[in-house]
């Protein structure tokens, strides 16, 4: 009986999965396009900042998420280890993990007045495959962190 009911479970989270996680995820994009585009702060990943001489202040900043497939991207993610071949849906799950973080991180040098921030470095854990967890979502935690710059009397110079 127990495994009828897990089965039915199963079918009618799928769908469920299907509808409100790609409408969870479409939102989540449309923010941090938004969020992407009214914060001023550019990143770098060189280590060396150009025209250190202007540099007022550096501080370590750093942003961080936990994100998760829905149940419908598990369900193919599975699928498609049994078959082979790419899992699209995990490419999608990194790539808003990774902007996540970053904007996390631009949004915490915009809060101490940085103009910039440079030595730019992510990492990444798969929290899913930790013991006891595994057969559920695929869960990961994007950390990512760098040197926050202030110049003085000018904007970002990164470029220059």
């Amino acid at each position: 009986m127990d495994a009828i009911i897990q089965f039915v479970w199963q079918i009618i989270m799928l769908p469920v999965g299907l509808i409100f996680g790609g409408m969870a995820e479409r939102r989540h994009f449309r923010a941090l396009e938004q969020r992407e585009a009214e914060c001023p702060v550019p990143l770098d990943n060189r280590k060396l900042i150009t025209k250190p001489d202007n540099v007022v202040h550096s501080h370590m900043v750093s942003g961080q998420v936990v994100i998760a497939t829905d149940y419908w991207k598990s369900f193919l993610m599975k699928l498609r280890n049994l078959v082979g071949g790419e899992v699209k849906s995990a490419d999608r799950l990194m790539q808003r993990g990774r902007r996540e973080a970053l904007m996390r991180l631009r949004e915490a040098a915009q809060q101490i007045g940085a103009h910039e921030v440079w030595n730019v470095r992510l990492e990444f854990s798969n929290i899913s495959m930790m013991k006891g967890r595994q057969g559920g979502n695929m869960q990961v935690e994007v950390f990512a962190y760098g040197t926050a710059v202030k110049r003085r009397g000018e904007a970002a110079a990164i470029n220059g």
